[in-house]
């Protein structure tokens, strides 16, 4: 793998001031959308799958508004009830945000919102912040089997390579090893992953119009080796949290590999889950 000079970039916090100035919806002519009617499934899942279709298109940019309720009405032929039952399933998984009085839009990714949903590591005292993320290498390669496996690809088919590493509080924290499909990020470059002023998920929004909805996590803890332990700045053999991370757009398809080594003598994983029951 060819050594690159690291290079640092800190993601400055003000890009969360999009979601308080959402952009207004587009407002071109709206199509009527048939839904199955045949499916066991509730009408309003229907309508949630029918709206991130609608979503997954592109013609909705983040921050912009979607229809309004009555427009969605008129489009799915359902009740308001419906209508509303499906977009606060979406609002639930922070797809969609809501304002008050302003209407419900596609979700930016602002570096706060990356921090509570997608960013799971935290200091032993539960202090959390936005790591500054240092580039160390960004190549075109060819996706393995287990690589290919896990983004729906080919093996062989090309792919970005990207190595990161992460301090919180000045101490490494993170060592990041990113794959994506170049069939899904044409034309990214090293200068321009580096060079971005927010974050991963929304340099993919924004840029290409992939939206992250959700990630898959699996854990387990292997030692450091001998460079993992050079480049965290710990002992060789010391305990490590893997995190491997699948990332999906719409219609649950993979958009990102993320294989992340962290530091546990001072850091740790922690995601607390909300449950909408009792």
């Amino acid at each position: 793998m060819p050594r690159r000079s690291p290079t640092t970039e800190t993601v400055p916090p003000t890009k969360a001031a999009q979601t308080s100035d959402p952009k207004p919806a587009r407002r071109g002519r709206r199509e009527s959308v048939t839904l199955m009617g045949e499916s066991r499934q509730p009408l309003y899942k229907e309508v949630k799958f029918a709206i991130t279709r609608m979503l997954s298109s592109g013609d909705i940019q983040a921050g912009e508004a979607i229809p309004t309720e009555k427009e969605l009405c008129a489009m799915f032929g359902t009740s308001i009830g419906t209508i509303r039952r499906a977009i606060d399933e979406l609002v639930a998984e922070h797809v969609l945000i809501r304002q008050q009085g302003r209407g419900t839009f596609l979700a930016p990714y602002s570096p706060e919102r990356m921090l509570n949903f997608f960013f799971h590591i935290v200091s032993h005292d539960g202090h959390r912040e936005i790591p500054i993320v240092q580039t160390l290498s960004f190549e075109a390669a060819t996706a393995d089997a287990p690589t290919a496996e896990a983004l729906g690809l080919r093996v062989g088919d090309p792919i970005y390579r990207v190595f990161n590493i992460m301090l919180m509080g000045g101490e490494p924290a993170v060592l990041d090893e990113i794959r994506i499909p170049e069939s899904l990020f044409p034309g990214l470059t090293e200068a321009e992953f580096v060079a971005r002023d927010t974050t991963i998920y929304d340099l993919y929004q924004s840029r290409f119009g992939i939206n992250v909805i959700r990630t898959l996590d699996r854990l387990r803890a292997i030692p450091a080796d001998a460079r993992t332990a050079k480049r965290l700045n710990i002992a060789l053999g010391t305990p490590l949290l893997e995190i491997i991370r699948v990332a999906v757009t719409f219609e649950d398809r993979p958009v990102e590999w993320r294989r992340t080594l962290l530091n546990t003598e001072n850091f740790e994983y922690r995601n607390l889950l909300k449950s909408d029951g009792p």
